[in-house]
Order: C-alpha cells, then structure tokens, then sequence
C-alpha cells in the first residue's frame, strides 16, 4: 500500500501553502495551515480561497486514502467566521464510500475549534491504485 501522506506531500500549492498533513486515517486526514501575510485578503481576513485550499487537501488526502485514485467531482464550502491569526485545521471523514463514488464532509477550524468553514466534497473513484510519479 502507498504511503498516502509522502504522496500527498508532492502537492505544490499546499507546499506553498504552508500546509501540513498532519494524520491519515481509514477515511480520514488532518492538515493544519498556519495563517501568514499571503493568507490575508484585502480586508485583513484569510482568504477564502486560502481555507477552501486548506479543506480540499483534507478532502483528497481523506479520499485518496484506500489507496484508490480518487479524483474530486464536486465541493461546496459554507464560510462561518472570519479568521485572522493563529492556525487553521481541515478535519476530513467520510460519509459514504461505494466503488465508484465517495462523499467527504470537512470542518475547518481555528485555535479556539471555532469553526470557521464546513465542506463537503464527492470523488469519483477511478478504480486504478495509487501510485508514486
């Protein structure tokens, strides 16, 4: 079986990010992002696209892995609360797994565990294994 957290560590944009895997599970995964200057919009606020980010690397590291190819289809995110310092976590956990299709539900939240984002993502399982570029 794949390591899904050394694959996943390939990412360049989490990379870039600050992004860290933290745990993988069965279905599962935590990655943390501590906020920096390049995290902020205009308004001295994380980015949304920063936290979206954040909670798709949660999304394909939790999809990925069964060691499955598992590619994202669909992801919507609700933002809650602003966030402006400290460190942010993406905590995945599926919520249905067939062979063909998975759904993910994702919360992301602060230092506090305030939440500040819900996500949800379906992958399409393409049915070949995981493998190593």
């Amino acid at each position: 079986m794949i390591d899904v957290k050394r694959y996943f560590q390939q990412d360049q944009l989490a990379k870039a990010m600050g992004i860290e895997i933290l745990e993988v599970g069965s279905g599962t995964a935590r990655v943390r992002m501590p906020i920096r200057e390049d995290h902020y919009n205009s308004l001295r606020m994380v980015h949304g696209g920063a936290i979206f980010s954040l909670a798709d690397l949660a999304f394909a590291v939790a999809s990925n892995s069964h060691g499955t190819l598992a590619v994202g289809i669909t992801a919507t995110i609700s933002y809650l609360k602003a966030a402006t310092t400290g460190t942010l976590y993406a905590e995945a956990k599926e919520e249905s797994l067939n062979p063909k299709l998975a759904t993910y539900s994702i919360r992301v939240t602060d230092d506090e565990k305030a939440v500040i984002a819900v996500f949800q993502g379906t992958v399409y399982r393409k049915g070949q294994p995981l493998q190593m570029p």
